[in-house]
């Protein structure tokens, strides 16, 4: 079954009021976030990471952000983690195409850790699949069907104090 329609049966049995918008292809989280019109903060980009003992882990963070690596490793505790190959994901994902994974890694049996940097949002706008549709529903209903592990994981920006 093609991902877009695992995503939508999952949406569907659990009740979820969700809009799947077609867009132009776009391969990045940042050029769905500029092609759907909305604010890179609301738009799910995913990071799998792979662990020392050959399991792998789901981030997701806002298309605006970059993982922290460091900060991830020392607030999960998983300290071996590094970014997955593109064979892995082709592996993990094999119903989607490359980058254009859903943020449900229940779907997978994958752990999932999202970005508090969501809470703040009510919409929640993720790629299910594919690179030409992007879907659309609120974030406090991912959470519930998600469970993901929440924290505070995005590399912030380090402000050099000016010199006078």
């Amino acid at each position: 079954m093609p991902c877009i329609e695992r995503v939508k049966q999952l949406l569907d049995d659990k009740q979820i009021n969700y809009e799947i918008i077609p867009h132009r292809e776009a391969f990045t989280s940042q050029e769905v976030a500029q092609t759907t019109h909305v604010p890179g903060r609301r738009v799910a980009k995913l990071v799998i990471l792979r662990e020392a003992k050959g399991s792998f882990v789901m981030t997701v963070l806002p298309a605006s952000e970059h993982l922290d690596l460091a900060v991830f490793r020392h607030m999960t505790g998983r300290q071996g983690v590094a970014m997955a190959t593109e064979e892995e994901l082709r592996r993990l994902f094999p119903d989607c195409e490359l980058g254009a994974m859903p943020p449900f890694g229940n779907l997978y049996q994958l752990p999932t850790y999202v970005d508090a940097c969501f809470w703040d949002e009510e919409d929640f706008y993720f790629q299910a699949g594919n690179h030409r549709e992007a879907v659309r529903m609120a974030f406090a209903d991912y959470e519930r069907i998600a469970g993901p592990f929440a924290g505070e994981f995005h590399l912030h920006e380090v402000v050099k104090p000016a010199h006078v």
